[in-house]
């Protein structure tokens, strides 16, 4: 698809996807309310609360405890906190908007929803609204932190306590903006040319995504084991702002937790591995489907892809986890959701690597992109005698 088809669609979606993510900040002062319990249970409004306060233009709604953003009333440095908040919160905004669209108009251009491709670029643009998300919290986390008044205090514990504060809320909005915008692309893309998906040989297509599945599998498997988790939280220690990146590096670098089973019986155990399996297969499989699905193998629509591939995979796992979830009774029915969309830092981190590392086992296992054919001379109008 033409870029000038796609910027359309790509425009409308971060556009929604701001408002959306607009109009839920707005709504956690309705959860303020004298009544709002009566509707729901009190740990239902907190979770709530806990979601939509990190998208919330107001400070008064910010839960102290939640890590996500607070407000800096310290004497007569209200005012100026306040202010800091509000930027913070322009900041958040603005950047959503520019993420989403410079992810989203690629995406669109090399996964154009014709010819077959519609689910997958559904799919793709609704992965990458959480990684757009958690792009804009972690632009605006600084601004956030000042507005506490104490941002000179572990500062990259509370760093990663921003990052990850963007919330399942993110995951359905971005569900939302990724059907309006497929169905905008699709009229944008009527009377273009046709893009037929190429041809790919599967022995180069299975080894490729064999390797991005094992990119993945690193944080999966081996990071996220819970003793070597365990020590890359706790191997900084010493003095200064920069002493304590471990909270930090967690965020980035792993993709979930896990460890033996030793407290609990081998078939549970065995349970919840089956998400860790699932999202491998997900990866694997989408890996797999897309250097053919993709108009041209370039290097930022596999980096892309890749990266979408991996979020995927983790809300796939984090579903299964939901069905096997047994704290719906006790906590309320929203917290089974609270675990929706975590870990997407991580995913970006290691899908950017698995897209790099799938490209790279295509290009050497043969697999080359066809140039462009130029476009042949007219034929002449009238022949000569």
């Amino acid at each position: 698809m033409a870029y000038r088809r796609a910027v359309i669609p790509a425009l409308v979606g971060g556009l929604l996807i701001t408002l959306l993510l607009w109009w839920a900040g707005a709504s956690a002062q309705a959860l303020q309310l004298r009544g709002s319990t009566s509707v729901f249970d009190v740990d239902s409004v907190n979770e709530l609360r806990r979601w939509l306060t990190p998208w919330s233009y107001d400070p008064s709604t910010a839960l102290p405890s939640d890590g996500s953003v607070g407000t800096g009333t310290d004497g007569g440095g209200g005012t100026r906190y306040s202010v800091l908040y509000r930027t913070a919160m322009q900041i958040r905004f603005v950047t959503l908007f520019a993420f989403y669209v410079s992810g989203a108009l690629p995406l669109l251009r090399r996964i154009p929803p014709t010819q077959g491709r519609t689910p997958a670029t559904l799919l793709a643009l609704w992965a990458w609204s959480p990684v757009a998300a958690t792009l804009a919290v972690t632009v605006s986390a600084p601004w956030l932190i000042a507005s506490r008044g104490r941002g000179s205090y572990r500062v990259l514990p509370q760093l990663a306590g921003v990052i990850a504060s963007s919330g399942p809320v993110t995951v359905f909005a971005g569900l939302a903006t990724a059907l309006l915008t497929v169905l905008v692309a699709r009229v944008t893309a009527k009377g273009a040319d046709p893009l037929p998906r190429r041809g790919v040989p599967p022995r180069a297509a299975r080894l490729a995504a064999s390797v991005g599945t094992a990119v993945v599998a690193v944080s999966l498997v081996v990071l996220s084991y819970q003793s070597v988790a365990a020590w890359i939280q706790t191997s900084f220690s010493g003095a200064g702002l920069l002493s304590e990146p471990g909270d930090l590096l967690r965020q980035w670098l792993l993709l979930g937790a896990w460890s033996g089973p030793a407290s609990t019986s081998v078939g549970q155990w065995l349970l919840y591995r089956a998400a860790d399996v699932l999202l491998l297969a997900v990866v694997w499989w989408s890996l797999r489907l897309l250097p053919g699905l993709l108009t041209r193998t370039t290097a930022p629509a596999m980096v892309l892809g890749a990266v979408c591939a991996t979020v995927l995979g983790l809300l796939a796992s984090q579903v299964l986890h939901m069905a096997i979830d047994d704290t719906a009774a006790v906590w309320g029915p929203v917290h089974v959701f609270s675990a929706l969309g975590t870990g997407v830092p991580a995913a970006l981190t290691f899908g950017v690597v698995s897209g790099l590392a799938a490209l790279a086992t295509l290009r050497l296992a043969g697999d080359r992109d066809p140039l462009p054919s130029p476009a042949a001379p007219p034929e002449p109008s009238g022949s000569m005698p």
